[in-house]
């Protein structure tokens, strides 16, 4: 219960009469007023409005059209799990995971507040369930769940989630759960978001349209989405809201309209009313000042491995905290011996710095990561191909790497633990696919998976990434299911 300040100093009054008299009365309330002023003032320093930031960037050019504070540090809260989803479209482009795999929910899972799907312990969801629970009841449990699904425990799901931004060049931002339920050592730009907002609609249109999802069905509920603006501002198709009372109203938005292309960031909105209003007018004064010409291509593609191999394992005993610390220091000088890797990144102060071409600077001390339980890494000596599913070419007398037709854009088809059985599936595809795959060269991958070997299906020779996705959406329509990934 919350007391109004008028409140307290009429019962401190009532007190000090009673206890000290009328002839030292007026003296005990001068201090007593003192105290709760200074007191209430402490209250609301302490729970003051979070600073604004925004940014909108051209996502055809990299021009920045509008920035307020684009480099400061804040708090991500939801805008978490696009970093969460980041990973999770990475795992199933990879074919480590699909749709339909099912996703434990342990007990430190089923235990985060709300906002919660509410899946009690032991019980689980599809993958593909937890991707629309995220994308619009914004399911902290759910979340966590996906993070210990992939990672293998939470605590090294967010060291893959750092390591992850470190690569796609969010030199700023730290990751310390999978949801952004509040951490003080868990921090972001509204750049940095901008760059994530960029590289999940550029890495995974095949995913991408699951933001736009304005509700789904779970048993008997409809979940509707959180985010306001998709389908009510024309040209917004996602992406992510947030709130935690410490990172005020966060959301993070793209547009795409008559050719024209751009991502916005608003952190620390006022309310969730505050926030949408002021993006509503972000989109509306820029988005026709964006340019139509442009490859789009501006976040480099990161590994199709993750920086640390996903396991898509539960461990056997309860997740632990430990590693994940409620407080910590703000991190105002951390990564800044980094060099930003993109157009996105803020200018260096030092103007010699500047002006030096970016291939001559030194590049910073890698991070070391732990490395991953499990290797799952292709072993390139065993990658085969050919043009024919019966006429496998030996790593031997392929072509190189730089030349050969599995390198580029490739669809997966799927895996198997027996090479003739992966052939048998590359064979399978190419007769219901028919003219789709007439011109594409299949080739199985060897791989390790928990000690055993395993044989991924594939098809290359794709010229860029839309080709790969639009036949892979192709093959979806005849039944076949596939990954469109960069190999």
């Amino acid at each position: 219960m919350r007391l109004k300040s008028s409140t307290v100093l009429k019962k401190i009054s009532e007190g000090l009469r009673r206890a000290v008299g009328v002839t030292s009365f007026a003296k005990a309330v001068l201090f007593a007023t003192a105290v709760t002023v200074a007191s209430v003032s402490s209250v609301q320093v302490a729970n003051a409005d979070p600073k604004y930031a925004g940014i909108v960037i051209d996502a055809k050019t990299g021009k920045v059209l509008y920035s307020e504070d684009p480099d400061g540090l804040r708090y991500p809260a939801s805008l978490t799990k696009m970093m969460t989803l980041y990973l999770t479209f990475e795992a199933l482009s990879a074919g480590r995971i699909s749709l339909n795999s099912t996703v434990p929910v342990s007990a430190n899972a089923a235990k985060e507040p709300p906002t919660k799907l509410g899946v009690r312990a032991g019980g689980s969801v599809t993958v593909e369930q937890a991707i629309l629970s995220l994308v619009t009841l914004s399911a902290n449990d759910i979340s966590t769940a996906l993070g210990e699904y992939i990672g293998g425990s939470e605590e090294r799901f967010t060291r893959m989630m750092t390591a992850k931004a470190r690569a796609l060049g969010m030199t700023r931002t730290t990751y310390r759960n999978a949801n952004g339920l509040p951490n003080t050592a868990q921090m972001t730009t509204a750049r940095d978001q901008a760059r994530l907002s960029m590289a999940l609609r550029q890495h995974f249109p095949q995913y991408y349209g699951y933001f736009s999802t304005r509700s789904f069905n779970f048993g008997k509920r409809v979940i509707g989405s959180h985010n306001r603006l998709v389908g009510t501002v024309r040209g917004v198709d996602g992406i992510k809201t947030g709130y935690t009372r410490a990172a005020g109203s966060n959301l993070a938005t793209s547009a795409q309209l008559d050719g024209r292309s751009i991502v916005a960031v608003v952190l620390g909105g006022r309310s969730s009313a505050a926030r949408d209003a002021t993006m509503r007018k972000l989109v509306a004064e820029y988005l026709p000042q964006a340019s139509r010409s442009g490859s789009g291509n501006l976040i480099a593609a990161t590994p199709s491995a993750p920086i640390e191999e996903p396991v898509a394992v539960v461990a056997t005993a309860p997740t632990s905290s430990a590693g994940l610390p409620n407080a910590g220091p703000v991190p105002q000088a951390r990564y800044a011996d980094e060099t930003p890797v993109s157009a996105f990144a803020p200018a260096p102060a030092n103007a010699a710095v500047a002006a030096m071409d970016v291939a001559t600077r030194p590049k910073a001390a890698a991070r070391p990561v732990p490395p991953a339980p499990v290797n799952m890494k292709p072993d390139r000596s065993l990658v085969t191909n050919s043009t024919k599913v019966d006429n496998i070419v030996t790593a031997s007398t392929a072509p190189a790497p730089s030349t050969s037709a599995n390198a580029g854009w490739v669809i997966q088809i799927g895996a198997s633990p027996d090479e003739g059985s992966a052939r048998n599936l590359l064979q399978s595809a190419q007769d219901k696919g028919g003219s789709l795959l007439r011109t594409a060269k299949p080739f199985t991958v060897a791989f390790s998976k928990d000690g055993a070997q395993m044989y991924r299906a594939r098809f290359g020779g794709f010229g860029d990434q839309n080709q790969a996705v639009n036949a892979c959406n192709a093959l979806k329509k005849k039944g076949i299911s596939c990954w469109a990934s960069l190999q």
